[in-house]
């Protein structure tokens, strides 16, 4: 019974807000799903709502995405019914990482009738420079309770919530979603630590909120259930989409496991066309009752399968019209599964009209597949999926063999789902263990590159593999300078190919390099950021300063520039000592492009820096010659008294065709500009560039 020592909690999980949002059809079901979870929190007046993660499809969520969900938090959560339980912990251990670390209800400023407490899923996971989630928003605006987030990578310990209502104890405990194969590997090596209440520990309720793979994918891309404490009572399992929500005891550790699955179909797999439901969780003392509630606004899904191979009285592989046959079987599947999904919305008119509809058509043994863009034109208006309707699959045929060659203990059945999922990890360790000798890595080891490319293609860390290339190649460099390796090819080889082994058993160590190379990638993109915003700011202040300058004599802008850089150049020149006017006067032309640099305003540039090679690295610690060598003139700096400055070059023999010719061009275009009324100043005071080549030549 509901009475003054009961908790009442909400659960639902993968809630996708934001999936398919461009959509015309199914753009807005996550929203309406979820104001439907929240409308049955309000009804059945629950203590709290608990979220088992990925409440967001997009680590970057919309701003329409972002709007709605504050919307439906507003409207649902904000009330002035008083919450009835009460928060033991230190809540700055439990919401550390928060600025306001404390429960959204406690908050004077605020009204919270419905608590919302949650975790991150691999979807909505902290990403960035700051680590930050589409949650933390959510959080720091009142609006929901983000707990479960770990910041350390090497060792976690999981602190819970203590919560009570009249006589009934909970210990909520959350871990956000973490790399299956880390957090795997963290609980092998006994890093993984679940604290508990000093007093009374065997009186607490123990509730654990997870966001992992539950079922097996791979050798370590899962969590086994026997990883988490025994004294755990009841256990909510995320990012499974399978609906399972009614617990069920593992047998082993003893606890209860509820997997909610998800609210919305984000894949058309059967899994997915289980029934949808949210839990209603009644706790009193040590006891539960799970109270399933079927969601009403999910869109139906209807899935089926076809073996054309299974059915050789009505199709034959050598029949002309095989395919025509196939399609009209097709054809009727489709139509029976709308027949279906008509009558079951006749019973609930919030379901959306339209249904998903997907046929599974394994066409091995000889048959072709039809044109599956021209069977989806027929249902475009009555199907929300026209493009996915049919797929077309080919079961692999397996090669006979002699029952000699079988080898019986080597055969093991795996689950439907193991294989049907790829990662980015996967594909980049497959094409290494497939690729050619000259195509295999030398210095970077398969497991960090696959988690460089991971982090690129999910988090958009652009940098990430570039800079644990560079990473990388420092710390070899480092080792080889260490070590004293001589400076040729065969034995730095052999130097960082034993290097390279030696990081891959390092497993911890490797990680660590990851993650090294991923903080600076971010760091990278944060310094990018803050160049792109001020040369933004000084090309605003080139332009307004180009608009408003004015001539000093109302000439055009091109003709008072050239004016300024002729004045500026020979001003330039007067405060210098012999030394200096003599170096600036070497070549004319880079003095004359100098000037006209100083007298504009560019905007800055970011030069990537140049990375070396191992080679390389060892060449530059040998001394250069010096460049000084070469040079085939001397100058002879001639210095008076008088206000003009008369400079003697003498050149070399090569260099002198070269003096003359700029003394000629020199005076051509003093000519050339007194036509076009360009009136140089001719103070005594001040340096003639035009007139100091002839100077120089009658001197010579």
């Amino acid at each position: 019974r509901d009475d003054e020592d009961t908790f009442k909690i909400l659960i639902a999980t993968d809630i996708h807000l934001g999936y398919l949002e461009k959509d015309p059809v199914r753009g807005n079901d996550t929203f309406v799903t979820f104001n439907e979870i929240l409308d049955h929190a309000q009804k059945n007046e629950v203590d709290f709502v608990l979220l088992g993660g990925d409440l967001f499809h997009e680590n970057k969520p919309s701003r329409k995405t972002v709007h709605s969900c504050l919307e439906s938090l507003r409207k649902y959560c904000m009330g002035d019914r008083p919450v009835q339980f009460e928060i033991l912990s230190d809540q700055a251990v439990n919401f550390h990482y928060s600025k306001f670390p404390w429960v959204n209800y406690q908050d004077e400023n605020l009204n919270i009738s419905i608590p919302i407490f949650s975790i991150h899923g691999n979807h909505d996971d902290p990403t960035g420079a700051d680590a930050l989630c589409a949650l933390d928003i959510l959080s720091c605006a009142g609006l929901l309770n983000h707990f479960g987030r770990s910041t350390s990578v090497e060792k976690i310990d999981i602190s819970p919530i203590l919560l009570r209502k009249g006589r009934t104890k909970i210990a909520l405990y959350g871990l956000g979603a973490i790399p299956d194969e880390r957090l795997y590997r963290m609980f092998v090596n006994k890093k993984v630590t679940m604290l508990r209440p000093r007093e009374d520990e065997d009186s607490w309720f123990n509730l654990f909120v997870i966001h992992q793979n539950r079922s097996k994918h791979g050798a370590t891309n899962y969590i086994p259930e026997q990883f988490l404490d025994d004294f755990i009572n009841l256990v909510v399992w995320g990012h499974e989409h399978e609906c399972k929500i009614a617990p069920s005891q593992n047998e082993q550790q003893r606890f209860y496991v509820s997997q909610p699955g998800s609210s919305v179909v984000t894949s058309l797999s059967p899994g997915e066309a289980v029934k949808k439901h949210i839990g209603l969780l009644h706790v009193k003392g040590k006891k539960m009752k799970m109270q399933k509630i079927a969601l009403e606004t999910v869109r139906t899904f209807y899935m089926e399968d076809i073996v054309l191979a299974d059915h050789p009285d009505l199709f034959n592989p050598d029949n002309p019209k095989v395919t025509q046959a196939i399609q009209a079987f097709c054809m009727e599947k489709v139509e029976l599964m709308l027949d279906n999904a008509e009558r079951e919305r006749l019973g609930n008119p919030r379901q959306p009209e339209k249904p998903l509809i997907r046929l599974r058509v394994d066409y091995a043994g000889g048959f072709e597949p039809f044109s599956v863009h021209r069977f989806s034109q027929k249902y475009v208006d009555r199907v929300a999926n026209p493009k996915d309707i049919i797929y077309f699959f080919r079961h692999r045929e397996q090669k006979e063999k002699n029952d000699s060659d079988l080898n019986f203990g080597k055969l093991v059945s795996r689950p439907a789902s193991e294989g049907m999922t790829l990662r980015v990890e996967d594909l980049v360790k497959q094409y290494f263990q497939t690729a050619e000798k000259k195509a295999q890595l030398s210095l970077l080891t398969e497991r960090g590159m696959g988690e460089a490319v991971q982090e690129f293609v999910d988090k958009e860390e652009k940098d990430a593999i570039e800079e644990l290339v560079k990473f990388q190649l420092e710390k070899t460099q480092r080792f080889l300078k260490e070590r004293r390796t001589d400076a040729e090819e065969e034995k730095i080889d052999e130097e960082v190919r034993k290097f390279r082994e030696s990081r891959k058993k390092n497993t911890e160590e490797e990680d660590e390099e990851v993650r090294e190379a991923i903080t600076r990638a971010r760091a990278h993109r944060s310094e990018d950021a803050i160049l792109v915003a001020a040369s933004s700011d000084e090309e605003l202040i080139d332009t307004g300063l180009r608009g408003t300058g004015d001539s000093d004599d109302g000439l055009p802008a091109t003709l008072s520039r050239g004016r300024g850089r002729a004045r500026g150049r020979a001003r330039g020149a007067r405060g210098q000592n012999s030394t200096a006017r003599g170096s600036s006067q070497r070549g004319r032309g880079s003095t004359s492009q100098g000037s006209a640099t100083s007298s504009r305003t560019y905007k800055p540039v970011s030069v990537p820096a140049k990375s070396t090679s191992i080679i390389d690295a060892f060449r530059s610690l040998k001394p250069q010659p010096s460049l000084n060598s070469s040079k085939s003139y001397f100058e002879d700096i001639i210095d008076d008294d008088s206000d003009l400055e008369d400079i003697s070059i003498v050149p070399s023999s090569k260099a002198k065709q070269r003096l003359s010719t700029t003394s000629s061009l020199s005076k051509r275009g003093s000519q050339s500009q007194t036509p076009r009324g360009v009136d140089f100043e001719s103070d005594e005071d001040e340096f003639d560039p035009f007139k100091s080549t002839a100077t120089s030549r009658r001197t010579k």
